[in-house]
């Protein structure tokens, strides 16, 4: 296994996708988090704000996506399902948002690929560690995925914890409802150095780590 020679086409996301994501921060997400949410975020100055990027982050929520998106004052490209890029108009409007289309149960190495292909675009690209939702948001089974996707693009991680957002819709809920949230973004972390399984569980317990301690600081 080694790494990509990964030679950015661009040092940044497109002009589209930057207006699109500043247009949708300003006048959905943004206000809905410090009004409804009561919204914290500490550590966006940590933040590289050109270059490919691997965003690394806890998830309890379906709206986690655009929140980490808008609290890191870039737009962040995550794994969509294929079944969106069907649709007339919306395919054109996620795809300008950083979304990318992925078969649902396919093979990792067709989600490795799509995410190299995005951060080769020069985007910063979301990869939640545990890969699925957990009831309080704590990492307890991180996944090397984001590790090996690092170390194949060689690009920093950045660990972000989001508290609170298992409490915006809860199962029994068909609404939103207002529910204190706080963001906590830390020090970008280097890939790791070689790809055996070794490396990559360092880096990917590193990123559990950070991720967790920033989550224990709560409100």
């Amino acid at each position: 296994m080694t790494p990509e020679a990964l030679v950015p086409k661009r040092d940044r996301e497109p002009l589209i996708s930057l207006v699109l994501y500043h247009l949708f921060k300003w006048s959905v997400v943004s206000p809905g988090l410090h009004t409804l949410l009561r919204g914290n975020i500490y550590g966006a100055e940590q933040v590289p704000r050109t270059g490919p990027l691997l965003v690394v982050s806890n998830h309890a929520s379906d709206f986690d996506p655009p929140l980490v998106s808008n609290c890191v004052g870039r737009p962040v490209a995550f794994m969509a399902k294929e079944e969106l890029f069907q649709v007339p108009v919306l395919s054109t409007l996620i795809r300008w948002y950083g979304a990318y289309p992925v078969k649902r149960g396919a093979a990792d190495r067709a989600a490795l690929r799509a995410t190299l292909d995005a951060l080769k675009e020069g985007w910063a690209t979301g990869i939640f560690l545990q890969g699925t939702r957990t009831p309080d948001g704590r990492i307890t089974d991180p996944k090397l995925g984001a590790a090996l996707i690092a170390y194949k693009a060689q690009v920093p991680l950045l660990p972000v914890s989001l508290w609170g957002t298992e409490n915006i819709l809860a199962k029994d809920q068909r609404w939103p409802r207002p529910a204190p949230v706080t963001v906590r973004i830390g020090a970008p972390i280097a890939c790791p150095t070689t790809g055996d399984r070794q490396a990559l569980e360092a880096v990917t317990q590193r990123c559990a780590e950070v991720i967790n301690t920033l989550h224990a600081q709560g409100r």
